[in-house]
């Protein structure tokens, strides 16, 4: 049986820097955001691809839709991270020299 995922952050209170994350990235990837619902830029790249992702009950999306539309988003993210995280090493690592 799948699981049902949550959509809260692990750490309590970080949900708003990843929507920042969110923002930045995908505005880098030239998606229009909106920054009171940064969330909903998935709808953007929906449309981008020819998906048809509505608001609210989407039952009749294909998973692998789905997963088209958050791949590129999660995937820009987690790329952006990893960026971040081995900047701060090098950064961490020119201080101890």
């Amino acid at each position: 049986m799948a699981r049902r995922r949550n959509h809260r952050a692990l750490v309590p209170g970080a949900e708003s820097s990843l929507d920042q994350l969110k923002m930045k990235v995908m505005k880098d990837k030239g998606y229009n955001v909106n920054p009171s619902r940064p969330d909903a830029v998935k709808y953007e790249v929906a449309r981008s691809l020819g998906i048809p992702l509505q608001p609210g009950y989407n039952g009749d999306l294909r998973s692998e839709d789905a997963g088209k539309i958050g791949g590129p988003i999660g995937g820009a993210m987690v790329r952006e991270m990893v960026r971040m995280a081995q900047q701060k090493l090098a950064d961490e690592r020119s201080l101890h020299r």
